[in-house]
């Protein structure tokens, strides 16, 4: 049982290869840069260290060379030294001569200035060889005998962040090295420590989006987006308190012929306590949890047609309520089109309030029956645009009618792409308050022990390239105050022009 109150509230914005499994040492970089220790100046040879001016020869002399340090010589002791480090010898036997002759150069008197004495290269290279042995005995990772079923899951949910998460610096950390640390120093002896392993990771990205999945949850996620839900039917939130703290557990949307709008809850309404246990301090994810009841299966789409006396171009308005995007979206809003379309409806009202968001392709596809031209959206992740949603056309059925949208607080994720897509490109009027503000996009990724991640996989810009993360679309027209939710009141408040929430029908869809 659900406690809730009604308490005045302003919703907040809240609600790669893969690594070897191998052991490995990793080596901090060392450089010496000019560093050098000049000898006391050679008899001047600066003849035959210029460039020669001969026509046979045009590259610098190597007579120079003759009176400095054998190369030759000057490796043979590195190379014993250098014995066990096979690779490093390599680069520095390679370049070693190279180096030597670049950094012979020519003071502008013309005097030959030697780079260094092949003891004090010694030394160098000798205190580079140290620094590089303490450094990689310091940094060695569990071999791949060691790691544990436990440590693999937790692995995998690491990758998959890894590879999707749209922020690559990860918040302003080294995910590489959260993993190698997380390894050595996090209990995963049991599955319930792994899980908390892995949101003990997932909490260092600071993004309440980016999220742990235990089996039941996935499972209950996805059959919620094909359809069908298990609960009371319910879209919760964080609600913001008087004082700007979070209190409680907000209700954004009741779903029609659900449970708790059977039960008298509405949009708006703050669930206090679950089963006699407060919610203060309850994350949501465990909330919606909590509130697991029935199977309800969800149609998220309602329509009828507000006949409107005495106005000529808009006698027949077409209303339509998207409840939520789930898989059967986009084709239940084209057989909404088609049935008013019957009833000889000329212009369309559809009204997104309170509507959370869902699966992101519905959106688009819901943005293309009434766009046949223009961006959608631009996905965007921290290095700027990286793909572009547009209307070609093809799917459009009703890209000429006037339309009206209608958008409040609870309008959030796939609900303001679809807003912003049809605002920006002047395809309808919004009218209602600023959107929730739920700028991201997430993924799910299903781990093998049937547990999951949703991951934010990127940020989106509306088609004016306004990012709307934490402040929502701008409506162009506010809303009555009183004006109603439900498609019979609606109806009522258009026809009756002494009411409080009335519309002026002639007047709601002009652009101007």
């Amino acid at each position: 049982m659900a406690t809730c109150s009604r308490p005045l509230f302003v919703s907040d914005s809240a609600a790669s290869a893969s690594p070897s499994r191998a052991s490995f040492r990793r080596l901090r970089t060392v450089a010496v840069v000019s560093i050098w220790e000049p000898l006391p100046h050679p008899p001047l040879r600066a003849a035959a260290c210029r460039f020669a001016r001969t026509k046979q020869c045009s590259r610098r002399s190597t007579e120079c060379l003759a009176s400095g340090p054998s190369v030759s010589r000057l490796t043979r002791p590195i190379r014993r030294m250098l014995s066990r480090y096979s690779s490093l010898m390599v680069t520095l036997h390679g370049n070693l001569s190279r180096c030597y002759k670049a950094m012979s150069a020519l003071r502008p008197d013309g005097v030959s200035r030697h780079f260094m004495s092949a003891g004090g290269f010694e030394r160098v290279v000798l205190g580079v060889v140290l620094v590089m042995s303490i450094s990689g005995a310091s940094y060695t990772a569990p071999s791949s005998s060691a790691l544990t079923e436990e440590n693999l899951l937790f692995l995998e949910a690491w990758r998959a962040v890894d590879r999707a998460y749209y922020d690559k610096s990860f918040n302003g950390q080294s995910w590489f090295r959260y993993r190698e640390n997380a390894l050595r120093n996090e209990p995963m002896n049991t599955r319930e420590e792994t899980y908390a392993a892995i949101k003990k990771m997932l909490s260092t990205l600071d993004d309440p989006f980016t999220r742990f999945l235990e089996p039941e949850k996935l499972k209950s996620l996805r059959s919620g987006t094909q359809g069908a839900l298990t609960g009371v039917g319910l879209s919760i939130g964080y609600p913001m308190a008087i004082n700007g703290s979070p209190s409680g557990v907000a209700v954004m949307t009741a779903t029609p012929g659900g449970p708790a709008e059977k039960a008298g809850i509405l949009p708006g309404d703050t669930i206090l306590a679950i089963d006699n246990r407060s919610t203060e301090d309850m994350d949501i994810y465990d909330a919606a949890e909590r509130l697991q009841r029935q199977t309800v299966n969800l149609n998220p789409v309602r329509s009828r047609m507000c006949e409107i006396p005495g106005s000529k171009d808009s006698s027949k308005i077409g209303y339509i309520k998207l409840t939520t995007f789930n898989q059967n979206a986009a084709e239940s809003v084209k057989e909404a089109i088609k049935t008013l379309r019957d009833n000889n409806v000329k212009s369309f009202v559809l009204d997104l309030r309170n509507n959370s968001g869902g699966l992101f392709p519905e959106g688009i596809q819901i943005a293309k029956i009434w766009m046949d031209k223009g961006v959608i959206v631009y996905i965007c992740d921290s290095q700027g645009v990286r793909d572009i949603y547009e209307a070609d056309g093809a799917d459009t059925i009703a890209a000429s009618e006037p339309l009206v949208v209608l958008v409040n607080k609870g309008t959030a994720s796939a609900s303001e792409i679809l807003a912003g897509a049809l605002k920006d490109n002047k395809r309808a009027v919004v009218y209602g308050e600023p959107t929730y503000g739920k700028g991201k996009i997430q993924s799910v990724f299903g781990l093998s022990d049937g547990s999951g991640l949703a991951v934010t996989v990127a940020r989106y810009e509306t088609p004016a390239h306004t990012d709307i993360d934490k402040v929502g679309v701008i409506p162009d027209r506010p809303l009555p105050a009183s004006f109603p939710t439900d498609e019979d009141a609606f109806c009522s408040c258009l026809r009756d022009s002494t009411a409080a929430c009335n519309l002026n029908a002639a007047q709601l869809f002009a652009k101007s």
